[in-house]
């Protein structure tokens, strides 16, 4: 059995789990002894773990402890329809882990810079192509799911990206809902526009 998976350097001593690199990506060939190793390690041991470490089809790229937070926070909507969008659509692993973790019944949508993203659309979502930076993009994305109830930015982690999205999209974020963003270690990288002082990232908006 394999498995891809990212994991945190700051977490990779404690799974026993030899890695040189922030985000190196590793072939898992004993999942359940990693399952097992990151219920201890984050005391959560629910279903979207074992989705998540049992997935043999596309590869999914979230870091490990994101996983707890995510059923935490995305449980109350499994078996409903739930309307999600997740900004960064890579190599489709995500979107199908939430259409087993949600249900047949979930509206999802994924959107993506990349046209080869398009080879996914209609599989476990629909996947639409354009910049999480073009607001009439997201608007129209929006209104084609009939609105919006979980948003999970996965896309670039570039600041002036985040802010963008995030300004746009809030507003139509249905009474209740969630706003992800992932990977905010980019703020402070200048690469991805961040700053060590904060001035230019994404909690400066």
């Amino acid at each position: 059995m394999r498995m891809r998976r990212f994991i945190p350097p700051s977490i990779r001593s404690r799974l026993g789990i030899p890695l040189n690199g922030w985000r190196q990506e590793l072939v898992f060939n004993q999942p359940d002894q990693v399952a097992s190793r990151i219920a201890n390690l984050y005391h959560y041991n629910g279903d979207l773990l074992k989705l998540f470490t049992e997935n043999k089809g596309k590869v999914i790229h979230k870091w490990h402890h994101y996983i707890p937070l995510y059923d935490k926070y995305f449980s109350r909507y499994r078996g409903t329809k739930v309307r999600m969008l997740e900004i960064g659509v890579s190599r489709g692993g995500s979107l199908s882990l939430w259409r087993k973790y949600f249900g047949r019944d979930a509206i999802l949508f994924g959107i993506d810079i990349d046209p080869a993203c398009t080879t996914f659309n209609g599989e476990d979502a629909q996947v639409r192509i354009g910049s999480q930076d073009d607001d009439q993009f997201l608007r129209a994305v929006i209104e084609e799911m009939g609105g919006v109830d979980i948003i999970l930015d996965d896309g670039s982690h570039v600041m002036r990206h985040i802010k963008s999205s995030l300004k746009c999209l809030f507003p139509l974020l249905q009474d209740g809902g969630i706003y992800f963003v992932e990977d905010l270690h980019t703020c402070y990288w200048r690469g991805w526009a961040g700053d060590t002082g904060l001035k230019q990232a994404f909690f400066a908006l």
